[in-house]
């Protein structure tokens, strides 16, 4: 990031290679949408050459790229003025039939997907955040502007919500798998 700020912006692909995945990950799971996702993380990286100069050395560089998300993400749902729901694309269906084992866990992962989707929108970070891309307390504390114990307090609450809101979903598709509706419900 020292050189882009200074001016290679042939650097920014390095960038790019090393943050991409994890920030399509992050607003793919934020915005239920893989296509918007893919746009937006352009849209960081645009961000990122643009806004180069306002990056300091004291933070960590992820930290102020999550930063950039979050506001291309909040920019996104306010030009488009709808919530997406969480779409085929995050599960990667390969097509080929699969054991028992394997459409029961596929299932329960539907299941989380719709019920991390159901959850606040501040909740719902947090947990991508944490558990999803794998960020420290500290960094999110830093990058959400509160102190640690804030943010263990709100994740412990979050994944509290989140595990009532799976077992009612995971409840009401018990009822619908004996009566050979395989799909997670979404109401």
């Amino acid at each position: 990031m020292h050189a882009v700020r200074a001016g290679d912006v042939a650097k920014l692909g390095l960038l790019f290679e090393r943050h991409h995945a994890r920030l399509f990950e992050f607003l793919a799971r934020m915005t239920g949408n893989a296509s918007a996702a893919e746009d937006l993380v352009q849209d960081v990286f645009v961000r990122v050459l643009k806004y180069r100069a306002t990056w300091r050395d004291e933070g960590r560089f992820e930290t102020w790229l999550y930063r950039i998300a979050r506001n291309a993400r909040a920019d996104y749902f306010k030009a488009h003025a709808s919530h997406a729901c969480i779409d085929a694309a995050l599960g990667r269906p390969s097509g080929d039939p699969l054991p028992p084992e394997q459409l029961a866990h596929d299932r329960d992962v539907a299941c989380l997907q719709r019920a991390l989707a159901l959850l606040r929108e501040d909740k719902r970070e947090l947990i991508v955040l944490a558990r999803y891309q794998g960020m420290k307390l500290d960094a999110i504390a830093d990058l959400l502007g509160i102190e640690v114990g804030t943010v263990k307090v709100r994740m412990h609450r979050a994944l509290k919500e989140l595990r009532v809101i799976f077992l009612r979903l995971n409840e009401n598709n018990t009822w619908k798998t004996t009566h050979s509706i395989p799909s997670c419900p979404t109401a």
